[in-house]
């Protein structure tokens, strides 16, 4: 059983979440407002209802970080049904057409399936959150409206086929994958079935889908919403990645002296800290104080300085 409240606030930071099938992230979201005690909770990357696995979520200053975890590779466990096509190119959605793939060799799908590893561009799925007009793709494709998603750059580093089986239903006959693949971030596994489908000439769909790593984040840092429920109503403390930590996760960081962290905490620049090679000017530093907490996140202002572009209060100074 879960309980409806916390008595104290959590501290800010990064919970992963093994979320169940059937929930929607915003589902896991107002679960865990209520086990943390506060609104301020956000989620990086969305899982879609049927999918389950690694959902992770910020809590209080961590939502600030959440952009960048978004942004990692992810590694996926997947089940991709050949022969079989639906709208949603998963099995959410009505059947579109069927084509029997009983004559699908090894060979053919081992072949499509290296043409979609890669750098590749992939059309992502028509029930994306994409907006198009400002609507969400998914939302026109309910509301019966069309859509032409352009495509886009992907990578897929892995995709390799783990178990194949066979079966067959109203005549014909479907080829189940059991797969595993690592993308990057926005890359649609749907679409790497439709496309597989496609490229073998019989149709995919999606039918299964975990998601087992978000960056440094797997299923092995990951917990239950019923396993938190047990910890909150026995007093415990939620399995929170301290914002130092997450921040050291997912971002280069560098430590700064106690005056320069000072600085930092008023939003003033800093002279510039060694840095490997070119910086990215997308990808921040995140600076760490003396004591080991998070005193800023920041990007080059010129060639001799540092300029904060996310500051952390005082009263997360002593967090580690």
């Amino acid at each position: 059983m879960v309980s409806a409240a916390r008595s104290s606030e959590a501290p800010p930071g990064l919970l992963v979440v093994d979320k169940p099938v059937g929930w929607t992230s915003h589902d896991v979201v107002a679960r865990i407002r209520r086990l943390a005690g506060t609104r301020r909770v956000g989620h990086a990357g969305t899982l879609d209802p049927m999918a389950t696995g690694v959902l992770i979520l910020g809590i209080g200053q961590a939502t600030r970080l959440l952009g960048f975890v978004g942004g990692e590779d992810k590694d996926y466990d997947a089940t991709i049904r050949l022969g079989v096509a639906t709208v949603t190119d998963d099995a959410e959605g009505e059947v579109s057409s069927r084509t029997d793939a009983a004559e699908v060799t090894v060979e053919a799908t081992t072949d499509a399936i290296a043409d979609l590893t890669g750098e590749i561009l992939q059309v992502p799925s028509s029930v994306s959150a994409i907006k198009v007009d400002g609507v969400r793709s998914y939302a026109r494709v309910r509301a019966g409206t069309g859509v032409n998603l352009e495509a886009r750059p992907a990578t897929v580093s892995r995709f390799e086929v783990l178990q194949r089986r066979r079966g067959s239903d109203f005549d014909a006959g479907w080829l189940d994958l059991d797969v595993t693949v690592t993308v990057s971030s926005g890359t649609y596994v749907r679409a790497l079935a439709r496309d597989l489908g496609t490229a073998l000439g019989v149709g995919g769909h999606l039918t299964a889908l975990r998601r087992t790593r978000v960056g440094g984040f797997g299923l092995d840092r990951a917990a239950t919403l019923d396993d938190l429920g047990v910890l909150v109503d026995s007093g415990e403390p939620l399995p929170i990645v301290p914002l130092a930590d997450a921040a050291r996760a997912i971002l280069p960081y560098r430590v700064v002296a106690a005056e320069e962290a000072e600085d930092l905490s008023h939003g003033r620049r800093i002279a510039r800290l060694p840095i490997d090679g070119e910086p990215d000017p997308d990808t921040p530093l995140a600076l760490i104080g003396p004591e080991g907490a998070l005193v800023a996140l920041a990007i080059v202002g010129d060639a001799d300085t540092l300029r904060p572009s996310a500051v952390f209060s005082s009263s997360t100074m002593g967090a580690r």
